[in-house]
């Protein structure tokens, strides 16, 4: 029950445990990942859970467009307005800035780790050759500017993933790679 004593349409609960499903798939991967935990953290049954969700798949994927719904529109936002050169370095920027979100990064790396299984390797294929469809329209970019696009685009999640302030300290390289939004700035102007 909600706080004002009505009851939770199945779609509210559904994005509830959906949230609750990213935090976990994102630290402990989809093998990893109990569905009973996920429904004793959202306050259900597990054989509620299966009547929203069929299969623990079923789940992730729901995770999986979520996610990737987050990117695209976060992409679409950042290039709307501007002149078409402008709009793939704002599209960079703007995903540096999702990379804070450590769950979701963690989520988006656990979606290709889980691409051994064939039906989520699917999915996961499709929404990714979206965004790069959707990159390539909005920017007019040759394949070549889509490949250093997407290229920087998963180093930084490496970089964010590994927290490579860590070692920023003792080595000259990591202290140059994290800080995306130097680096991609210094990228922008020689293009330019």
């Amino acid at each position: 029950m909600t706080p004002t004593g009505t009851r939770r349409s199945a779609a509210e609960r559904r994005g509830e445990i959906i949230e609750i499903a990213i935090e976990h798939f994102a630290l402990k991967g989809y093998n990893g990942t109990s569905t009973d935990v996920v429904a004793k953290e959202a306050g259900i049954s597990q054989p509620y859970l299966f009547r929203l969700f069929h299969t623990k798949r079923e789940l992730f994927l729901a995770c999986h467009e979520v996610m990737h719904g987050r990117i695209a529109e976060t992409f679409a936002k950042a290039a709307r307005g501007l002149p078409t050169e402008e709009r793939m370095p704002a599209m960079g920027q703007a995903y540096t800035d999702l990379l804070a979100d450590r769950t979701s990064l963690l989520f988006q790396m656990q979606s290709y780790a889980a691409s051994a299984d064939p039906e989520i390797q699917t999915r996961v294929r499709e929404r990714y050759a979206e965004l790069v469809r959707q990159v390539a329209e909005a920017t007019d970019a040759e394949p070549v500017q889509l490949w250093s696009f997407f290229s920087t685009g998963m180093l930084l999640n490496v970089i964010a993933a590994l927290n490579l302030e860590e070692l920023a300290p003792s080595e000259e390289w990591a202290a140059c790679w994290v800080d995306p939004h130097a680096m991609l700035a210094d990228e922008a102007a020689r293009q330019a």
